[in-house]
């Protein structure tokens, strides 16, 4: 195998758990091996691991009990469970429990790193860049919930790339030669959502000079993206719970309901539960949306994925321009070490930018168009130590240092939000939410 994973096996025959171990560092892995569960959990509080392969009958902790530790503390770590062939039903009842899969002893050893590479490594696909081991993490967890047909809501700030990931399931799933179709629930005006989901038939409204199929309907055999759905008013949400309950669709106007065969994904920049807490989406329907959830991580949580996307935004629109740009040591250090408060689509605005204004092809850490000076690098802390880590000398956290890069651009632009949401990368709806919740707090921000 190309990708080198780390993989710990937890095995109490010494014999036998050499032979796997030596399988794997002959595959190119790096792998650990202990004789018990209570070892397993241990190891796995010093170090990171990519899958966890165990025997199913130990003792004190049989590899059930450790299967559950493992979820509970590590959710979304696949665990393969080996087994004897007159424990196949504890098998099955782990596939329940949540274990990816057994092996049934003895086997052979491409056997074992065929399950590897199925479980452990996430399937390429072009344009998904996960580098950091936060976002492959993240893609692991798309590519399995891909086989299935299960609802997923994707949430992550704006910019973070939430419609490439739901992409990336349409593309990994059973339905990927059916239509992706995606609606930005947050870009059409309220009175025409509802037609455009639904579709309607001709004289439904002023204007409706023709019958015609909505979102649900063109998505058919295929897979639908609600993104921001958050931004749905709620006499619409009514609606959308019935359409995902019933599975047909009526078009506004129309007395024949639609049998549909879709898969629904969403996406939201916001806090969910907080959002159903207010008032502001329906309960019900966000427990029918969030089957499946999947947190993308912000491009600041995820630092190796920096460099290998800048590369590949240059690339891209360096072909576009006719140009073979490429970055000096200076440019990437800059690059690396940048805070990114708008993510994924701030980086790509400017590594645009610059190809547009670089002189030459080399580009150097003084041609990058950064609005604000980078941020020195800095270890990962907990969640913990980073809430008693702020000083005098400057933000206390991501947050703040957010708060602080947004304001700092509005007053470089003389306030002008156009001209922000340009240097930001984020939408101008997003900037507005923004300054609503630094008013709310009391931290300022333009009206």
């Amino acid at each position: 195998m190309s990708e080198s994973l780390n993989i710990l096996v937890v095995e109490d025959d010494d014999a036998l758990r050499d032979a796997l171990l030596l399988t794997l560092d002959a595959a190119g892995h790096r792998a650990v091996g202990v004789p018990g569960g209570r070892e397993a959990l241990e190891a796995m509080r010093r170090d990171r691991f990519n899958m966890v392969i165990s025997d199913l009958r130990m003792a004190p902790m049989d590899g059930l009990q450790l299967l559950g530790e493992i979820h509970s503390r590590h959710p979304g770590l696949p665990v393969m469970l080996m087994t004897a062939f007159g424990e196949v039903d504890k098998a099955v009842a782990a596939m329940r429990g949540g274990a990816c899969d057994f092996m049934l002893k003895p086997f052979e050893p491409k056997a074992l790193l065929d399950q590897i590479s199925r479980y452990a490594t996430p399937p390429q696909a072009d344009g998904v860049i996960a580098e950091d081991p936060g976002s492959r993490d993240v893609l692991l967890l798309a590519s399995r919930v891909a086989r299935t047909d299960a609802t997923v809501l994707l949430t992550g700030e704006s910019g973070t790339g939430k419609e490439v990931f739901a992409r990336y399931i349409h593309d990994q799933s059973a339905r990927a030669r059916g239509p992706f179709v995606a609606i930005n629930c947050a870009a059409i005006p309220d009175s025409l959502l509802e037609a455009t989901l639904f579709g309607h038939e001709r004289g439904a409204f002023t204007g409706a000079q023709s019958a015609q199929a909505g979102k649900f309907e063109q998505a058919n055999g295929g897979t639908l993206l609600l993104d921001e759905i958050s931004e749905m008013p709620l006499g619409l949400q009514a609606k959308l719970l019935r359409v995902l309950q019933e599975r047909e669709v009526e078009r506004v106007g129309g007395k024949k309901p639609v049998v549909l065969d879709i898969r629904v994904l969403a996406t939201s920049n916001r806090d969910m539960a907080a959002e159903v807490k207010a008032g502001r989406f329906r309960e019900d329907l966000f427990y029918r949306l969030n089957v499946f959830p999947l947190a993308i991580p912000a491009l600041r949580d995820r630092p190796r994925d920096i460099l290998p996307l800048a590369s590949h935004f240059l690339a891209l629109h360096g072909r576009r321009a006719g140009r073979a740009a490429r970055f000096d040591s200076g440019a990437e250090a800059k690059l690396a070490a940048y805070a990114w408060p708008g993510n994924v689509r701030e980086l790509e605005n400017l590594i645009q930018r610059t190809v547009i204004l670089a002189p030459t092809d080399l580009i150097s850490a003084e041609t990058l168009p950064l609005a604000v000076p980078m941020q020195a690098p800095t270890r990962h802390v907990s969640l913990a130590e980073d809430a008693g880590a702020g000083t005098a000398a400057g933000p206390a956290n991501m947050k703040d240092l957010e708060r602080q890069h947004i304001l700092e651009t509005l007053a470089k632009v003389g306030g002008s939000r156009k001209k922000a949401v340009e240097l930001l990368g984020i939408s101008e709806r997003t900037l507005r939410y923004k300054l609503a919740q630094y008013r709310q707090d009391g931290e300022g921000g333009p009206e």
